[in-house]
């Protein structure tokens, strides 16, 4: 497996529109050289922003950072299909992410302590932390990587596992004088407990792992489960499973939860309007009340509804996206306000505002020091490479 490195000075790309208040601005744009299909949000730290491109740089993806370097990292063709999940910071300071292609690898991108001045030079270290290979897991797509108080990281893979439904994964970090990872499958889905899940797990208040699955659960479209650990095992329960009746199902997106405990996700299809839904899992003491929040407009068996995990602000609503939902069915950024009496919506932006704008975002929403709301869209742009957006209050 061959990964390189590519840091082209300036900007990453052009800001090619400003907006009033309230509607999206597209902040830049993608094109071949510089990573195409972002499919993650996006991480910000101070005023950078940092992402992954699924396509692009040297043919498989990019990491990158806007403000000052550009790409960070390129991906060649010889790895395979690129990252499809955030890059996040990792207790060290240093960024950590997941790629997809061969099968899929974590790694962990490190800066050098020189300064670049041509574009052949490698700012920033890239090292593979593991390489799934069957029966550990294969194809870990959207969900970020989170990190226990001991410094183990956790994450899914889509694919493989004992039946090859997908996994849950523990990574140990070296123990003097060992420099490897060992990473341990802490759970194989079996079709009755999951299939396939495309998002991470978080923790809860307890050490619990909980998460999502595509499909599976008790009527095979989709379910909300939790992982105990018991000494050195994991004990997998669900929480919830959809039936397609108003509550939706094929839950891509994963979990955000309140300080109560409270969980809140989205399906990409179903509910009463056919374009998925948002839903609250009502916490009381161990158990959880399904409640559903709101139900998106949209076709059917398309996955239009949100498909990044939704996020919470501090006084308790909600923002997310929506793939193709919207007015131009081409999708939405959207807000839902928690209102004594019920959950208000709140259309932010719909795709596209013009023509050749971005479209179809498949992010969640990362909200900055300053109340900006930014995420990326998958397609669109003068390259139909997709782009970065930003809303400012």
């Amino acid at each position: 497996m061959r990964i390189n490195s590519l840091v082209p000075l300036g900007l990453l790309a052009l800001v090619i529109s400003l907006a009033s208040p309230a509607a999206a601005q597209t902040y830049t744009t993608f094109s071949p050289g510089n990573g195409q299909n972002p499919q993650a949000g996006v991480t910000i730290k101070g005023d950078f922003i940092y992402g992954t491109t699924a396509l692009g740089g040297f043919g498989n993806g990019v990491v990158y950072e806007l403000k000052h370097l550009g790409n960070l990292f390129s991906f060649d063709k010889s790895s395979g299909p690129g990252p499809e999940a955030r890059v996040v910071f990792g207790p060290d300071g240093h960024l950590y992410g997941t790629y997809n292609g061969f099968g899929g690898y974590v790694f962990v991108l490190t800066p050098q302590a020189t300064f670049c001045k041509t574009v052949k030079c490698q700012p920033w270290k890239a090292a593979v932390l593991h390489t799934f290979e069957f029966p550990d897991g294969v194809q870990p797509l959207h969900g970020d990587l989170v990190w226990d108080q001991q410094g183990n990281i956790y994450g899914t893979t889509m694919f493989g596992g004992n039946g090859d439904l997908g996994a849950v994964y523990q990574m140990t970090p070296p123990g003097p004088p060992s420099q490897t990872w060992t990473e341990k499958v802490i759970w194989n889905f079996g079709g009755p407990d999951g299939e396939f899940p495309q998002s991470g797990v978080i923790f809860d208040g307890n050490g619990n792992l909980l998460g999502t699955a595509l499909q599976g659960g008790a009527f095979g479209l989709g379910n909300v489960f939790q992982l105990t650990r018991s000494g050195d095992t994991w004990v997998k329960s669900n929480l919830y499973s959809f039936h397609n009746g108003t509550d939706g199902y094929f839950p891509i997106a994963g979990l955000a939860m309140d300080s109560s405990g409270n969980l809140y996700g989205a399906t990409s299809d179903g509910g009463s309007a056919g374009g998925g839904t948002a839903f609250e899992l009502v916490k009381s003491g161990s158990t959880y009340t399904y409640k559903l929040l709101f139900s998106f407009s949209g076709q059917s068996l398309h996955g239009c509804g949100p498909r990044g995990t939704l996020t919470l602000d501090p006084a308790g609503n909600l923002y997310g996206t929506t793939y193709c939902g919207g007015v131009n069915n081409l999708g939405s950024i959207f807000k839902l306000t928690n209102t004594q009496n019920a959950w208000v919506y709140t259309s932010l932006h719909d795709f596209p505002a013009f023509s050749g704008d971005i479209q179809n975002p498949i992010s969640n929403v990362s909200i900055d020091a300053q109340g900006n709301l930014w995420g990326t869209a998958s397609e669109g742009g003068p390259n139909n490479g997709g782009g970065v957006w930003r809303i400012t209050p």
